[in-house]
This record gives structure tokens, sequence and C-alpha cells, in this order.
């Protein structure tokens, strides 16, 4: 393996190194068939069975009852922001939202368009440092659905179980689906870009149970249908064959692995070993509550700005890349998605420790 740097970016992110070998042999040959994988055809045999395969090892991954649909989209997840309300609201319903970040934040925003949005929690007025407890927040009888963003990659947060409401749940799990073991027969719909831990920009993979698929207006556009999309199997209209082709290489990839229980497990000692290096110290400060601390996107802060620009200067010139803050809370942060090797965390951690020591 050639010298590569360690990538900390919170998408497009660290991809498995031998998904990326594959991807780089088929993309010119695929399956010594004398044709790259991009020129196929999407209605051909070879990449009909790409697209099944990448389903089945989704389903197998995620224990995904019989009774959802997989659909591969478009559009990137902010386009589930405006095409939930639009199949699930119509004629004035409600829906309830927590708002948690930017992303949910947004969401919001698009919702409103279409229906009544009830936002019993909002952590908003505190630079989104926490989720909310179940005790927090209410979800009326009237609500068609509660939605909410199971990981928040600006500021580091993530519901470490998820809401117990009775109504129905959506979620937009795209910065944490395959980190940790989800009941998805609790949800009506989980979407998820797959720039983070599941493949390249390109794709949006959207779990949604059949019943939902009837419930969208009669004015609603054909494309922006659940519906139109399921039963067509995703081959409405051209799809994202590349990165519907990468998802399933890394399906493959975490199923050799031991699946989603051992990615867990691994994620789990990952984010422990940074949150520890950063506790240990007064020099870093978490940006984000404890009990909220995500286990893909570490955010800290160092004591002044220019500490922190000189850390991430320094982490970069080590090979550490990727490392700076968003800049609306600025400072740090460390993504560690699905394929990002232990190693690396071990040389952040390494750095930290003898980063304080000499600035501190």
């Amino acid at each position: 393996m050639p010298e590569r740097i360690y990538n900390f970016s919170p998408g497009p992110s660290v991809l498995p190194y031998s998904v990326l070998q594959q991807a780089a042999r088929d993309i010119v040959n695929f399956n010594n068939k004398g044709i790259g994988l991009i020129e196929l055809s999407h209605r051909s045999k070879e990449f009909m069975g790409v697209a099944q395969e990448a389903e089945a090892l989704i389903r197998e991954n995620l224990k995904v009852p019989s009774n959802y649909k997989v659909l591969f989209l478009q559009g990137g997840a902010s386009s589930q922001f405006f095409m939930v309300p639009m199949n699930l609201l119509q004629n004035g319903m409600k829906a309830t939202y927590l708002n948690t970040g930017t992303w949910s934040d947004k969401a919001i925003k698009e919702a409103r368009l279409f229906g009544e949005i009830d936002v019993p929690f909002s952590s908003k007025e505190e630079k989104f440092n926490r989720v909310p407890k179940d005790d927090e927040y209410t979800v009326g009888p009237d609500s068609e659905y509660l939605y909410f963003v199971s990981n928040n990659t600006i500021y580091g947060t993530q519901f470490q179980s998820f809401p117990t409401a009775d109504a129905l749940l959506v979620s937009d799990m795209s910065s944490d689906i395959f980190s940790r073991s989800v009941d998805v027969s609790r949800f009506g719909i989980i979407f998820a870009g797959a720039q983070k831990n599941m493949g390249p920009a390109g794709v949006t993979v959207v779990i949604i149970r059949e019943d939902l698929l009837d419930r969208a207006p009669e004015n609603l556009p054909t494309m922006l249908r659940y519906k139109t999309h399921a039963d067509k199997d995703s081959m409405f209209n051209t799809p994202p064959c590349f990165s519907i082709y990468c998802v399933g290489l890394v399906m493959k990839w975490l199923k050799e692995l031991g699946g989603v229980e051992a990615i867990e497990k691994i994620n789990n000692e990952k984010a422990a070993l940074v949150y520890e290096a950063i506790d240990s110290t007064d020099f870093y400060r978490g940006h984000a509550e404890i009990a909220s601390r995500s286990k893909m996107n570490i955010s800290f802060n160092l004591p002044t700005p220019e500490l922190e620009a000189k850390f991430i200067a320094d982490a970069g010139a080590q090979g550490l890349d990727g490392l700076k803050g968003h800049r609306s809370i600025g400072g740090c942060r460390a993504s560690i998605y699905n394929a990002f090797p232990r190693e690396g965390v071990d040389r952040l951690v390494a750095f930290m420790q003898e980063f304080a020591r000499a600035n501190g």
C-alpha cells in the first residue's frame, strides 16, 4: 500500500482502500468484459446485477425487514428534506421535528412549505451542543411523524438511543448509518447520503416502509414520488451507477469485516481513544455535552484560535488531514467513520498529547 494521509474529512470521506483498488480496476475494465463500469448501460444484465447485489447487502447488513423498500435516489440527502413532507403531508397535516443541528434546521424550513411543523425541542441557542432526552419534548397525537437527525456532523452530537415516541419515526442517518445496530422496523423512513459511510457522493439511500408509498398526494410530480422509484427498482431514470456500485463494494467490505455489530465495537473503541485524549487535559474542550457525544464526528476546541490554526497546520504536515472544524463553531473536528483506520486514530491521539505538552 502506498503512503496515504489519514483523512479526517466529514464528507466526502475516507473509503476502504480495497474498495478504491477494486473500483480503479473496474472503472476501466469491469469483470474483464473490455468495457468500463461507467460505460455500462444501467439496463444491462451486468449493471442490474450490481444494483441488486448492493441492495441485498444493504438489507443483510442492516437487517432490513421484507416489507421495506430500498431505493437509490439522486439529489443528495438535502432533497429528502422536501421529499419526505411532500410524500407524507397533505391537506394541512402536521409533523414534529427535533432541531439538533444545521441539517435539521434546513429540513424544518423545507417541511414548512408543505404542512404545519411543530418543533418541541431545539438546541440552537446552545450552538447545538446536545440532543434531547425523551422527557424534553412531546409529540402531539395529530402529528404524522417525528423527524430527527441521528448524528450531527458539524457539532459532533448523536442520539445514543433513538426516540421512543409512538409516532412514525423518520430519520436522516447520513453520517452514522451502518455504524451501529438499528431496529429498522421502528422507522417509517431512513435516508442517508452515501458520502460518509457508504461510498462516494452521488447516491442517496432511502429505506421506506411499503405502506407509506401510497401516501403521496395526487398532484405530486412523478419523479418526487417514492412509489415511482419503488415500482421500478430505482431504475425509473438513469441512476448514479458508479456510486451504487461503490456502495455495493463497501457493503461487501463491511460484511466481510463482521457486519454492523463488528464495526460498532471498533467505532466505540476509536471514539473512546479520542475523547480520552480530550478529557485528560484542560487544553482541549469538546463541543458536545458528554451524553450527546458522537462516535463519528468529534468536534473540539483549543485555548485560542491561533493555537487551533497551528494544531491544524502541524497535524496536516504529519499526514493528519481534514481536521479543521466547521466555520459555524470553529476549532477542530475529527471525523472517524467506519472506514477510518484505527492506526490513524492512534496517530491523532499521539499528536494531540505531544501538541498539548509543547503548547499547553
